[in-house]
């Protein structure tokens, strides 16, 4: 009866050790994954048309503020990339909203999908070539 007494001791030992540590691993992959997904001009339109009035969805323009300026996607918000505050504006928006992100070409607006992956965004729509393919296709803008 000692014998297996030890045993149960050593089991429960090794059970309240072990709990807490793959908790702990569990834990650090439980990582919010962004799920971004790349839509063409068209596709944007169409989301953003589905979407319109949706306190939910945000338009978000990282170009600068002449760029947006000088014509953008009605109801965007802009955040300009190159913003010595940018990744703290990026902190400040709420990571559950879905946001549809572009820029001129696609390029800033890649590496500001980067940003929000690392700060944890749910749900991103990337207009990959930009607003240049956005008004090459007839789509308008506004000022």
């Amino acid at each position: 009866m000692p014998m297996l007494r030890r045993l149960a001791l050593i089991v429960l030992s090794f059970i309240l050790v072990i709990t807490p540590v793959l908790a702990g691993a569990c834990s650090l992959q439980s990582k919010a994954i962004t799920t971004v997904t790349d839509v063409s001009p068209a596709e944007a339109y169409a989301l953003v048309i589905s979407r319109t009035g949706d306190p939910q969805f945000v338009i978000l323009d990282v170009r600068t503020p002449a760029e947006f300026a000088s014509g953008h996607i009605q109801n965007a918000v802009n955040v300009d990339f190159y913003s010595k505050d940018f990744r703290n504006e990026i902190d400040n928006l709420d990571r559950q909203k879905v946001y549809l992100v572009y820029c001129r070409t696609g390029n800033r607006s890649l590496k500001a999908i980067e940003v929000m992956k690392d700060l944890e965004f749910e749900t991103v729509y990337h207009m990959a070539d930009g607003i240049t393919a956005w008004v090459a296709e007839g789509l308008t803008t506004v000022k």
